[in-house]
């Protein structure tokens, strides 16, 4: 959910659209120079902070530098390319890169172009998660743990007559029926995810519109190679082969995910179709137990977060991995525990995937590079590591493919990663709203909304 409603709290630098084409929004103009290593912006004029306070080129230099440098940022590693902020004059801000980083607009499409109140920064410090000010369409008001988050509109926002809405509340609904169940009461005004089991549901209700499409993220099983049983690549080519990818879209998701041949979905310029789906292959499963003494199989835990639809998938795995001789324990906690336990390499085996960014560096580079932020697995081959850095640093996409796809070739023999499937955008609607523009990165954007 924080993704959700941290897009209606803090205005980007720039933003995407319906294309995942990159437009302007605190930043209305740019250019790109001394060889892809200089970024100038022009910013916005007359906007100002939910606490009152200007936005100008040194709130800019004040974000990025926090970003940079703040104890515990994770947005670090998005931001490493760059060697210095610059302020111009008042609206305008000089990025200088290190290396060419063919990605960074992209970048500042996300959470590392959300703008922050300075001001609020240093009055709240670490609370600033708590008492979060931006410039967005909407301001914070209040969070009640486990049960709302409170947002109203901005009285000043900078796009004058907007938003329309006066009130936005964000509901956490575990449970699938009870989501489904305030929906289709007309208790709340819109769902993300739809369960697969509810889509016919959902369309078929005249009060209710149904929007599904493609998504920017990947789903799948990280191995943690640094600790047994994963640290053996066979166990883990082992474990791989009995995954059956069109058997999960079929049974758990009902025709609702895309089987996966890496971290790309179908659409993304870095898609590559001559990378095999990867079939599942029982006998190359016991091959390659037999080949490094466990011809009898072995066991693993596999951490998963509590669910009916995560709950299935645990247990097809499971029952997949059987007819090899691979045992399986399903271990459910809560979302928190397990990445604190995954970004410490403290588990075997985790369900957890990735939410997707629009340039295709956001959904492998971190993942998979030695030390990497969100490299889970504890992986590190210096072949992909180079194969990254120079996909990152060239600007022609259909460079950039090969590269990818050289280096997808090695993850799919090292296996640090089972990539399974990529999900659809599941959303339900009342017919009473409109104007919500559908965004591939699934974030509802309700600047523009009406409720009728």
């Amino acid at each position: 959910m924080d993704r959700q409603v941290l897009n209606q709290i803090y205005d980007k630098l720039l933003d995407i659209d319906q294309d995942l084409k990159i437009v302007p929004m605190l930043a209305t103009s740019w250019s790109v120079g001394n060889n892809g290593t200089v970024y100038t912006f022009k910013l916005r004029q007359g906007v100002k902070f939910h606490d009152g306070t200007d936005f100008d080129a040194e709130a800019v230099k004040f974000n990025l530098d926090r970003a940079l440098t703040a104890e515990g940022s994770r947005r670090k590693g998005e931001l490493a390319p760059v060697k210095e902020v610059q302020v111009v004059d008042k609206y305008t801000v000089r990025v200088v890169l290190k290396d060419a980083f063919s990605p960074f607009l992209y970048v500042l499409t996300d959470r590392a172009g959300m703008m922050v109140s300075p001001a609020a920064a240093k009055r709240y410090g670490q609370d600033l998660a708590n008492n979060p000010v931006g410039t967005g369409p909407f301001r914070f008001v209040e969070r009640k743990r486990q049960d709302r988050i409170v947002l109203q509109r901005n009285e000043g926002y900078w796009k004058r007559g907007y938003p329309k809405i006066d009130e936005l509340i964000y509901r956490p609904f575990p449970d699938d029926d009870v989501r489904l169940a305030n929906l289709l009461s007309g208790a709340v005004t819109v769902i993300t995810p739809v369960a697969p089991k509810d889509l016919a549901r959902v369309r078929g209700d005249a009060n209710l519109n149904l929007f599904a499409f493609p998504s920017l993220g990947f789903q799948g099983v990280w191995l943690n190679v640094t600790r047994p049983p994963f640290n053996n690549k066979a166990l883990r080519q082992a474990f791989a082969a009995t995954v059956d990818r069109e058997t999960i879209d079929r049974v758990v998701f009902l025709g609702t995910a895309t089987p996966a041949n890496g971290p790309f979905p179908p659409g993304s310029p870095a898609y590559d179709p001559s990378i095999p789906i990867p079939k599942r292959d029982i006998n190359l499963a016991r091959k390659k137990l037999q080949e490094t003494g466990f011809a009898s199989g072995f066991s693993f835990t596999l951490l998963t977060t509590p669910g009916p639809v995560l709950t299935q998938l645990a247990q097809v795995y499971q029952a997949m991995a059987a007819e090899a001789g691979i045992r399986i324990q399903i271990q459910q906690v809560e979302f928190g525990t397990l990445l604190d336990r995954t970004d410490k390499k403290d588990y075997e085996a985790a369900l957890l995937g990735w939410s997707g960014r629009p340039d295709p560096d956001g959904n492998i580079y971190d993942f998979m590079r030695c030390g990497g932020p969100l490299n889970n697995a504890g992986y590190c081959n210096p072949k992909v590591d180079a194969l990254l850095n120079r996909a990152r640093a060239t600007r022609v996409m259909e460079v950039r493919r090969s590269l990818y796809s050289e280096a997808l070739r090695i993850i799919h023999e090292d296996v640090p990663y089972v990539y399974v499937y990529h999900p659809q955008v599941l959303i339900g609607a009342s017919k009473r709203l409109s104007g919500l523009p559908l965004i591939p990165d699934g974030i509802l954007r309700f600047v523009g909304a009406e409720l009728k």
